[in-house]
């Protein structure tokens, strides 16, 4: 599939998730390139006045910045506690709705948005569904700074390699939060995501996984067409 209609399946999924937005409600807001379409769906839409009263959740500093560029409402967590809905993307979504999150690396923010939502609606492009977890991209796990290669060996015994994500000038990458982020690959995917999650967060400085298990989501598929 092209990238122009790659964009355009994201674009159509974000349309039908934005139709499960109601005015008033307190709107969880994902990140990534699915989500910042959703976003200017909503943008358009309180522009047109289909929408009003929104109070908008970002799960990013990016997401935070492009709904104050285009003028929807915002709120915090604490101000805001219980999210009426939270849309988001996805890197991966098994049969089962378990999904892989983060490779923009906000899983951190991204789950306790979804953990504090009623509802998550998911929209990704069909290139998104895997029979099996991390058959298609790395996991990311967030941890923080101090001691972040001493899980390799504990990864590793998991089946994964896992790699010290970095940016554009080669330095570690940072999250909102200020932690690193290791992509753990695993070579046949992920045989037991529930075990491989309570490995991972039984160890101290390991802060999140980009597992999402058990979440239940509505999973919007967009088609180009």
């Amino acid at each position: 599939m092209t990238d122009d209609l790659v964009t355009a399946a994201k674009r159509n999924a974000a349309i039908r998730a934005v139709d499960l937005v109601e005015s008033g409600m307190v709107l969880g807001l994902g990140t990534g390139s699915t989500a910042a379409l959703v976003v200017e769906e909503i943008a358009r839409r309180l522009g047109t006045g289909d929408l009003r009263d929104l109070i908008a959740i970002p799960t990013s500093s990016a997401t935070h910045q492009q709904a104050v560029l285009s003028g929807i409402p915002h709120g915090t967590l604490e101000e805001h506690p219980v999210v009426d809905l939270t849309i988001d993307g996805a890197d991966e979504v098994d049969p089962d709705g378990n999904l892989i999150k983060g490779l923009g690396g906000a899983l951190l923010r991204e789950k306790i948005v979804a953990v504090a939502s009623r509802r998550l609606a998911i929209v990704v492009d069909g290139a998104k569904l895997v029979t099996k977890l991390g058959t298609r991209v790395p996991l990311p796990v967030e941890v923080v700074r101090f001691g972040a290669g001493a899980h390799g060996p504990a990864i590793r015994a998991l089946g994964a390699e896992p790699v010290l994500r970095r940016d554009r000038d080669g330095e570690p990458f940072r999250t909102d939060e200020g932690h690193v982020v290791l992509d753990c690959r695993f070579p046949t995917g992920i045989d037991d995501p529930h075990r491989v999650v309570a490995a991972l967060r039984a160890r101290p400085g390991v802060v999140e996984t980009g597992l999402f298990l058990g979440l239940r989501p509505e999973v919007i598929v967009g088609r180009a067409s």
